[in-house]
Protein backbone atom coordinates (compact mmCIF):
# COMPACT_ATOMS: atom_id res chain seq x y z
CA UNK A 1 0.00 0.00 0.00
CA UNK A 2 1.39 3.40 -0.99
CA UNK A 3 1.35 6.45 1.23
CA UNK A 4 -1.02 9.38 0.87
CA UNK A 5 0.31 12.40 -1.01
CA UNK A 6 -0.54 15.99 -0.12
CA UNK A 7 0.54 18.89 -2.33
CA UNK A 8 0.50 22.29 -0.63
CA UNK A 9 0.00 25.00 -3.24
CA UNK A 10 -0.90 28.69 -3.41
CA UNK A 11 0.20 31.25 -5.98
CA UNK A 12 0.46 34.10 -3.48
CA UNK A 13 3.69 34.28 -1.52
CA UNK A 14 3.50 34.53 2.24
CA UNK A 15 0.36 32.41 2.49
CA UNK A 16 1.94 29.97 4.94
CA UNK A 17 2.57 26.99 2.66
CA UNK A 18 5.76 25.89 4.38
CA UNK A 19 4.29 26.44 7.84
CA UNK A 20 1.35 24.26 6.92
CA UNK A 21 3.58 21.59 5.37
CA UNK A 22 5.91 21.23 8.36
CA UNK A 23 3.12 21.21 10.91
CA UNK A 24 1.23 18.51 9.02
CA UNK A 25 4.48 16.54 8.83
CA UNK A 26 5.11 16.78 12.57
CA UNK A 27 1.47 15.95 13.29
CA UNK A 28 1.87 12.85 11.14
CA UNK A 29 4.95 11.78 13.09
CA UNK A 30 3.16 12.27 16.40
CA UNK A 31 0.27 10.20 15.10
CA UNK A 32 2.62 7.31 14.36
CA UNK A 33 2.97 7.84 10.61
CA UNK A 34 6.17 7.64 8.61
CA UNK A 35 6.57 10.96 6.79
CA UNK A 36 8.44 12.33 3.78
CA UNK A 37 8.81 15.92 2.61
CA UNK A 38 9.55 17.10 -0.94
CA UNK A 39 10.64 20.69 -1.55
CA UNK A 40 10.07 21.95 -5.11
CA UNK A 41 10.36 25.65 -4.22
CA UNK A 42 13.72 27.14 -5.33
CA UNK A 43 13.59 29.39 -2.26
CA UNK A 44 14.24 26.25 -0.22
CA UNK A 45 12.49 27.21 3.02
CA UNK A 46 11.32 23.67 3.66
CA UNK A 47 14.85 22.39 3.11
CA UNK A 48 16.27 24.90 5.58
CA UNK A 49 13.68 23.84 8.13
CA UNK A 50 14.62 20.20 7.61
CA UNK A 51 18.37 20.86 7.96
CA UNK A 52 17.75 22.87 11.14
CA UNK A 53 15.72 19.95 12.46
CA UNK A 54 18.43 17.49 11.44
CA UNK A 55 21.00 19.46 13.41
CA UNK A 56 18.76 19.35 16.50
CA UNK A 57 18.49 15.58 16.05
CA UNK A 58 22.28 15.26 15.79
CA UNK A 59 22.14 14.05 12.21
CA UNK A 60 19.59 11.28 12.70
CA UNK A 61 16.46 12.24 10.71
CA UNK A 62 12.99 11.31 11.89
CA UNK A 63 11.47 11.81 8.44
CA UNK A 64 12.53 11.54 4.81
CA UNK A 65 13.39 14.62 2.77
CA UNK A 66 14.01 15.28 -0.91
CA UNK A 67 14.20 18.19 -3.30
CA UNK A 68 12.96 18.03 -6.86
CA UNK A 69 12.53 20.14 -9.94
CA UNK A 70 8.97 20.50 -11.11
CA UNK A 71 9.32 17.64 -13.55
CA UNK A 72 11.15 15.40 -11.10
CA UNK A 73 8.31 15.33 -8.60
CA UNK A 74 6.68 12.19 -9.98
CA UNK A 75 9.89 10.20 -9.65
CA UNK A 76 10.51 11.32 -6.05
CA UNK A 77 6.90 10.70 -5.05
CA UNK A 78 7.05 7.23 -6.57
CA UNK A 79 10.02 6.33 -4.37
CA UNK A 80 8.91 7.96 -1.15
CA UNK A 81 5.27 6.90 -1.24
CA UNK A 82 6.36 3.26 -1.26
CA UNK A 83 8.23 3.74 2.01
CA UNK A 84 6.18 6.36 3.87
CA UNK A 85 2.60 6.73 5.05
CA UNK A 86 2.47 10.43 4.24
CA UNK A 87 4.28 12.44 1.56
CA UNK A 88 3.95 16.24 1.63
CA UNK A 89 5.04 18.40 -1.31
CA UNK A 90 5.79 22.11 -0.86
CA UNK A 91 5.56 24.15 -4.08
CA UNK A 92 6.66 27.58 -5.32
CA UNK A 93 4.25 30.54 -5.06
CA UNK A 94 3.13 30.52 -8.69
CA UNK A 95 0.65 28.81 -10.95
CA UNK A 96 1.94 27.64 -14.31
CA UNK A 97 2.71 24.44 -16.18
CA UNK A 98 5.57 23.67 -13.76
CA UNK A 99 3.04 23.19 -10.96
CA UNK A 100 1.08 20.51 -12.82
CA UNK A 101 3.37 17.57 -11.94
CA UNK A 102 3.03 18.28 -8.20
CA UNK A 103 -0.74 18.51 -8.57
CA UNK A 104 -0.97 15.34 -10.64
CA UNK A 105 1.03 13.43 -8.03
CA UNK A 106 -1.31 14.45 -5.20
CA UNK A 107 -4.15 12.59 -3.58
CA UNK A 108 -5.21 15.95 -2.14
CA UNK A 109 -4.23 19.54 -2.90
CA UNK A 110 -4.21 21.71 0.23
CA UNK A 111 -4.42 25.47 -0.33
CA UNK A 112 -3.66 27.79 2.60
CA UNK A 113 -5.57 31.07 2.63
CA UNK A 114 -4.47 33.88 4.93
CA UNK A 115 -7.26 36.09 6.20
CA UNK A 116 -7.54 38.53 3.32
CA UNK A 117 -9.62 38.77 0.19
CA UNK A 118 -6.41 39.06 -1.86
CA UNK A 119 -5.26 35.66 -0.62
CA UNK A 120 -8.63 34.16 -1.42
CA UNK A 121 -8.58 35.63 -4.93
CA UNK A 122 -5.12 34.11 -5.40
CA UNK A 123 -6.52 30.61 -4.94
CA UNK A 124 -8.45 30.77 -8.20
CA UNK A 125 -5.51 29.75 -10.40
CA UNK A 126 -4.58 26.79 -8.19
CA UNK A 127 -8.17 25.59 -7.92
CA UNK A 128 -8.62 25.83 -11.68
CA UNK A 129 -5.41 23.94 -12.40
CA UNK A 130 -6.20 21.26 -9.82
CA UNK A 131 -9.65 20.84 -11.33
CA UNK A 132 -8.16 20.43 -14.80
CA UNK A 133 -5.94 17.58 -13.60
CA UNK A 134 -8.81 16.06 -11.64
CA UNK A 135 -7.54 16.49 -8.09
CA UNK A 136 -9.62 17.30 -4.99
CA UNK A 137 -8.78 20.52 -3.16
CA UNK A 138 -9.07 21.68 0.43
CA UNK A 139 -8.87 25.31 1.48
CA UNK A 140 -7.33 25.86 4.91
CA UNK A 141 -7.79 29.24 6.57
CA UNK A 142 -4.45 30.40 7.98
CA UNK A 143 -3.47 33.21 10.36
CA UNK A 144 -7.10 33.67 11.32
CA UNK A 145 -8.19 36.25 13.88
CA UNK A 146 -11.21 35.23 15.90
CA UNK A 147 -14.08 37.66 16.10
CA UNK A 148 -13.04 39.95 13.23
CA UNK A 149 -15.42 40.99 10.47
CA UNK A 150 -12.75 40.46 7.82
CA UNK A 151 -12.12 36.92 9.03
CA UNK A 152 -15.83 36.15 8.88
CA UNK A 153 -16.12 37.62 5.38
CA UNK A 154 -13.17 35.63 4.03
CA UNK A 155 -14.43 32.42 5.66
CA UNK A 156 -17.87 32.93 4.12
CA UNK A 157 -16.42 33.65 0.68
CA UNK A 158 -14.08 30.66 0.91
CA UNK A 159 -17.03 28.43 1.65
CA UNK A 160 -18.59 29.48 -1.64
CA UNK A 161 -15.71 28.28 -3.82
CA UNK A 162 -15.66 24.96 -5.63
CA UNK A 163 -13.12 23.59 -3.13
CA UNK A 164 -13.88 22.02 0.21
CA UNK A 165 -13.21 24.28 3.19
CA UNK A 166 -11.53 22.68 6.20
CA UNK A 167 -13.36 22.94 9.50
CA UNK A 168 -9.99 23.19 11.23
CA UNK A 169 -7.89 26.31 10.77
CA UNK A 170 -4.64 27.82 12.03
CA UNK A 171 -4.88 31.04 14.01
CA UNK A 172 -2.46 33.95 13.87
CA UNK A 173 -0.05 32.69 16.55
CA UNK A 174 3.62 33.58 17.03
CA UNK A 175 4.39 29.96 17.93
CA UNK A 176 4.13 28.94 14.27
CA UNK A 177 6.87 31.36 13.23
CA UNK A 178 9.03 30.62 16.29
CA UNK A 179 9.00 26.86 15.86
CA UNK A 180 9.53 27.05 12.10
CA UNK A 181 12.86 28.78 12.67
CA UNK A 182 13.84 26.10 15.21
CA UNK A 183 13.22 23.12 12.94
CA UNK A 184 10.14 22.19 14.94
CA UNK A 185 6.38 22.05 14.60
CA UNK A 186 4.01 23.92 16.88
CA UNK A 187 3.19 20.64 18.63
CA UNK A 188 6.83 20.46 19.75
CA UNK A 189 6.96 23.94 21.30
CA UNK A 190 8.27 24.17 24.85
CA UNK A 191 5.02 25.78 25.96
CA UNK A 192 1.98 23.91 24.67
CA UNK A 193 -1.05 25.91 23.71
CA UNK A 194 -4.05 26.13 21.42
CA UNK A 195 -1.87 25.60 18.32
CA UNK A 196 -1.46 21.94 19.28
CA UNK A 197 -5.20 21.36 19.10
CA UNK A 198 -5.44 23.28 15.80
CA UNK A 199 -2.76 21.23 14.09
CA UNK A 200 -4.05 17.93 15.42
CA UNK A 201 -7.57 18.77 14.28
CA UNK A 202 -6.39 19.67 10.77
CA UNK A 203 -4.26 16.53 10.44
CA UNK A 204 -7.13 14.38 11.67
CA UNK A 205 -9.60 16.04 9.28
CA UNK A 206 -7.31 15.46 6.29
CA UNK A 207 -6.66 11.84 7.22
CA UNK A 208 -10.40 11.23 7.52
CA UNK A 209 -10.81 12.52 3.95
CA UNK A 210 -8.63 9.63 2.78
CA UNK A 211 -10.73 6.97 4.48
Amino acid sequence: MTGKIITVAQQKGGSGKTTLAVNLAVAGLRAGQSVALIDTDPQGSLGRWFMTRLERLEGVPDMEFSTASAWGVGYEVGKLSKACDLVIIDTPPKVDSDLKPALRAADLVVVPVATSHVDLWATEGVLDLADRVGKPTLLVLNRTRAGTRLGAEVAEAAGQTAADLADAHLANRIVYAETLGQGLGAQEAARKGAAVAEVEALHREIMEMFE
